[in-house]
């Protein structure tokens, strides 16, 4: 029952009010349980069911024909080949537009699918692997052929031992009409955590370590860092065929 009625408030896109409703009747159980009235509290068996919201601090579109309107542009970008395919590679990996820029092909194994991104450029300070779906493959063999014999996947056009200026990405969103109110670069990543969080196909722990969010509890961080690799890489090819999908509405 108590479940039911959460999932009515979630049918209106109302995730963080769910959570703090399920906290709210939770509390009451608990004050019952206190008071030999009843003896235990459903609502915590409720945690993980629940859709959890997602905190956006940077704009994005996550309407799901506004992101294949978006997508369907950058396809079809006419600037530079470099730009299009870091923002192609940006929204298919969903990594921080610092990581795609400073990406270097030493990390790359195309035979094993699979990115390194070692730890210094880490928020959490431990490498983190990336699953390499087949699209993201394509785009780095086109890409292999551009700039493969330097150092960085996405060199600065002033000189090949820079990466790409911090500014490209989010510029090129803007030279393509989309205000910084309605998207930026970082915001690819909130787009794939709400979409795919919202479709209820993955365990929202897989979708933070695909995030690489830094885990607050050390027990936890340590418990967790290690999972959910086979089910990331379903994931991986499940969101980059999930873009391919949109964009053909």
């Amino acid at each position: 029952m108590i479940l039911k009625t959460l999932r009515k408030v979630e049918a209106k896109g109302n995730y963080e009010t769910a959570h703090r409703l399920r906290a709210r009747i939770g509390s009451i159980f608990r004050y019952a349980v206190a008071s030999g009235i009843a003896e235990t509290d459903p609502t915590y068996a409720l945690r993980d069911a629940l859709i959890r919201p997602t905190r956006v601090h940077r704009t994005a579109i996550t309407e799901p024909k506004a992101l294949g309107q978006l997508m369907r542009e950058i396809d079809v970008f006419e600037g530079q080949t470099t730009t299009r395919i870091g923002l192609q590679l940006l929204a298919i990996l969903a990594k921080r537009p610092e990581d795609i820029r400073n990406a270097k092909w030493e990390e790359f194994d195309f035979k094993e699918a699979v990115w390194s991104i070692p730890a210094p450029r880490m928020k959490m300070r431990r490498d983190h692997l990336v699953p390499l779906p087949r699209h993201a493959l394509s785009l780095l063999e086109e890409m292999r052929a551009i700039t493969g014999e330097g150092t960085y996947l996405f060199p600065s056009l002033r000189s090949w031992h820079w990466p790409m200026s911090e500014n490209t990405l989010n510029a090129t969103l803007r030279r393509m009409g989309y205000s910084g109110e309605e998207m930026t670069a970082h915001g690819f990543r909130a787009s794939f955590s709400t979409l795919a969080n919202e479709s209820r196909l993955w365990n929202p722990d897989a979708i933070e370590r695909a995030l690489a969010h830094v885990e607050k509890s050390e027990v936890r961080r340590a418990y967790a860092w290690g999972e959910h690799w086979e089910e990331r890489v379903r994931l991986a090819d499940w969101w980059a065929g999930y873009l391919d999908k949109v964009k053909a509405v």
